[in-house]
């Protein structure tokens, strides 16, 4: 358990576990909401996703700036959290009185009626930066275990809450806006562990950075982090374009069974950063804790992709209903896609933390292939899938080749930190 495998597989079993609640969210709002219901929906959450960049950046910035200053032995690791959280928490408001009389706009952007749900897309996103900033310090002074127990009770509140939302009639919102209070909720309990491993940090104004440097440091975490997961979320998006709303719907559930691997690198890498950054700041070769995380992940990918390639059409049928099973064909493809995607993420926080910006430029030319191929495809779902499965072959192995040259940060890195 004291090894890095062991940690960061703690935190990867968390999130294993965070996909399984995931899977729940998706087969009973899939059979709740129904085909055309449940494709609304993952718009939805697609668009969510990719609007977290700037909040999963912040969690990186701030573990990275955490670690540096523990791993000097600094009294102010965490100075000026309280401040930060503050500023969010306005945001938020602001973020919602501009979101509302925006929702038409917002609706018709992603295609989707559910306009109340549109607007609170991006005040969903302003509640996950506050979360990411709670976790974010959490994990530099490696409270891994407070960090995993936090996913899972997002997790589990989100059902909780859109369950009792759909339950009184507000249906695809209701499902949506599960996730906002789930967020809020979380980010209420973690400042309970937070305060007490602040307790003894003097929060000095003139010595700590400030939220808006810390994310204008963090401009390589915020394009990286948003192609990335433009690769995991546009093909949903353009589907959702091309193809009717059944066709959709069955691809958003197929394309969430195959994400499930992702989520797991997501674990993965809130160990792997931090750890990666204190021993690149040290002088250690940390490209080990790498391999090793991505030697979890293809414990995990393979009997996925067996799974998905032998038993897609009966699994789907099974878990999510009969009338979800049109993307069956796409599914293992989808899988091995998604699993490369995984790999990739995990080389993009080795490089986050060792200082690099050399992956983005193969992030967006991959992320441009991917749009042109998708929309010159249009409806053919297996079709679609393949040429996924292709470009991540292309990004993923340009990634791992750029991350495996990396030992030693460089020293600018931590200075502009």
């Amino acid at each position: 358990r004291r090894s890095d495998t062991g940690r960061a597989a703690g935190l990867g079993v968390a999130v294993i576990a965070v996909n399984v609640l995931a899977l729940v969210f998706t087969i009973v709002f899939a059979r709740l909401l129904g085909a055309s219901g449940y494709g609304s929906l993952a718009v939805l959450l697609s668009a969510f996703i990719i609007l977290m960049v700037p909040g999963s950046a912040l969690q990186i910035a701030a573990a990275r700036e955490v670690s540096h200053d523990l791993a000097v032995g600094s009294p102010s690791a965490g100075a000026g959290v309280r401040r930060w959280l503050g500023r969010l928490a306005i945001g938020t408001m602001l973020a919602a009185i501009v979101a509302i009389p925006l929702r038409s706009l917002i609706g018709a952007l992603i295609n989707v009626d559910e306009l109340w749900a549109a607007a609170a897309v991006p005040v969903t996103a302003m509640l996950w930066m506050i979360v990411c900033v709670e976790r974010g310090v959490l994990q530099g002074l490696q409270r891994y275990r407070i960090v995993g127990f936090s996913l899972v009770g997002e997790a589990l509140s989100r059902i909780v809450f859109a369950l009792l939302l759909v339950a009184v009639g507000l249906d695809v919102t209701g499902a949506f806006l599960g996730s906002a209070l789930s967020l809020a909720a979380v980010a209420l309990v973690l400042l309970w562990p937070l305060g007490r491993a602040l307790g003894h940090v003097e929060d000095d104004p003139e010595k700590d950075i400030r939220l808006r440097e810390l994310l204008v440091g963090a401009w390589v975490p915020v394009i990286g982090l948003t192609l990335l997961l433009g690769l995991q979320e546009l093909h949903i998006i353009i589907v959702k374009h091309e193809a009717s709303d059944d066709a959709a719907g069955s691809y958003a559930v197929a394309a969430v069974a195959a994400k499930a691997i992702v989520w797991i690198a997501v674990g993965l890498g809130m160990y792997l950063l931090p750890e990666a950054a204190r021993r690149g700041k040290i002088g250690l070769d940390a490209r080990p804790i790498l391999m090793r995380t991505l030697g979890l992940i293809a414990a995990a990918a393979v009997p996925m992709v067996l799974i998905y390639a032998v038993a897609g059409k009966p699994l789907l049928g099974a878990v999510f209903g009969d009338d979800l099973t049109g993307a069956s064909g796409a599914l293992p493809w989808l899988g091995l896609a998604m699993s490369l995607l995984a790999c990739a993420y995990l080389s993009v926080q080795f490089l986050l933390a060792m200082g690099r910006a050399t992956f983005i430029w193969v992030l967006g030319v991959a992320i441009v292939v991917e749009m042109v191929a998708l929309i010159v495809i249009g409806a053919d779902l297996t079709a679609v899938a393949i040429a996924l499965f292709a470009v991540q072959v292309l990004c993923a192995g340009a990634v791992l080749a750029l991350a495996l040259r990396q030992s030693i940060p460089r020293a600018e890195a931590y200075a502009s930190a």
